[in-house]
């Protein structure tokens, strides 16, 4: 085998900009590429979600636009657009958006949303944009 052989997906650039305006929901993850073992997913948010953590997966959560506060037990960390902070499995956490944020997740494709909580925030399939 080559290292010039095909892929089975095929290879394009994405435009964030662009994915970001098919939505207006908060708190919807949308896929918009694989990577490995793994979702790049766009997600709007604003307000509270819940507490959970997860139980076998690491998630990053990238800041594209506006503040992102991420509250855990024992402190609060608030990533600003450009930074990402990565949430290490097992760490229960609260992201809260004061206003709307857009974040990029790098999570494994079993990674639920709501982690070990299953509420009516938990999301079981993604859209991809």
């Amino acid at each position: 085998m080559s290292g010039t052989q095909a892929s089975a997906r095929p290879i394009e650039k994405v435009n964030l900009t662009e994915k970001l305006e098919l939505f207006h929901e908060y708190w919807s993850p949308k896929i918009v590429g694989e990577l490995n073992d793994s979702y790049v997913k766009l997600v709007k948010l604003k307000g509270e979600f819940v507490w959970h953590f997860h139980e076998h997966e690491d998630e990053l959560f990238l800041v594209l636009k506006g503040r992102l506060l991420m509250k855990f037990h024992n402190r609060e960390v608030r990533i600003e657009e450009g930074e990402f902070i990565i949430v290490p499995r097992g760490v229960e956490h609260l992201p809260v958006a004061e206003e709307e944020v857009h974040v990029v997740l790098l999570e494994l494709k079993t990674t639920l949303n709501t982690g070990n909580i299953q509420n009516e925030r938990t999301l079981r399939q993604l859209e991809k944009l």
